[in-house]
């Protein structure tokens, strides 16, 4: 397994769940973390909950990755010690509604695309070039089964996975003349705030989302990108499909009375 200590990960979408897991896991392997996110209290108390315990070097950015101006600012303003990023994951990510198409809200429509597609586009198209200019660099997308599957009020939430998991391909493609890797991490159920926000804080619609079974959590999905980020540079997980044992598909679980 290759060490992941001194190396740079720059992390989106880290203030909670999958996000602040990986955090946390990188964290303790070593490495030196870039922490984005929009919430800048919580990345402040990550931040100094990871130098506690782990004596990590952290920077954190406040930052909404729909934003390209603020994105680009964020990385043309890195030190050169943390430009030599050596591993980005790409994390930011969120569901709204569950409304069908043609009664859908549009403003949820708009707030996924930006910040699941073309956020992702905008990390990517900046950090890649200072990788392939190293010729080192692992990019780690998370995507999502919905990114396989479309189920029932899903509709633009699987579309925006499926051009994560298009693009995921699309970059290894570009890239295979390169020593840089490409990896999708593609999670069924994981209980994080992600329910919450896809029904606009509603929590009691949220919790019935994982009712009778037992769900990933984000610690889960942070160990398969860990591992998969520990694998030796000839070696490229090019995808990790990961579910609950109680979850088959998108829409087939079994759940305890």
């Amino acid at each position: 397994m290759e060490g992941l200590k001194g190396k740079v990960v720059f992390i989106t979408g880290a203030s909670a769940g999958i996000g602040r897991a990986c955090a946390a896991l990188f964290a303790r392997e070593g490495s030196d973390l870039i922490l984005a996110a929009r919430r800048r209290e919580r990345l402040v108390s990550l931040r100094e909950e990871l130098e506690g315990e782990y004596g990590a070097n952290v920077l954190t950015v406040e930052l909404d990755v729909r934003d390209r101006e603020a994105c680009a600012k964020a990385v043309d303003g890195l030190g050169e010690e943390w430009r030599a990023i050596d591993i980005l994951v790409n994390n930011a990510g969120l569901s709204r509604g569950m409304e069908k198409l043609h009664e859908g809200d549009m403003d949820d429509w708009e707030e996924m695309i930006d910040t699941n597609i073309k956020g992702l586009l905008t990390m990517t198209r900046l950090v890649v070039p200072l990788m392939a200019q190293r010729r080192r660099g692992h990019i780690i997308n998370i995507g999502s089964i919905a990114g396989h599957e479309v189920y029932p009020g899903g509709n633009v939430y699987c579309a925006t996975k499926h051009a994560v998991h298009a693009l995921s391909k699309g970059l290894r493609i570009d890239l295979v003349d390169t020593p840089l890797r490409v990896t999708e991490i593609s999670p069924g159920m994981v209980e994080t705030e992600f329910s919450v926000v896809r029904f606009h804080g509603n929590t009691d619609k949220a919790a019935h989302v994982y009712k009778g079974l037992t769900p990933l959590t984000g610690e889960d999905i942070a160990r398969c990108v860990v591992w998969a980020a520990s694998q030796p540079p000839h070696v490229q997980i090019n995808e990790i499909v990961v579910m609950p044992v109680s979850q088959a598909t998108a829409t087939i679980a079994h759940r305890r009375n």
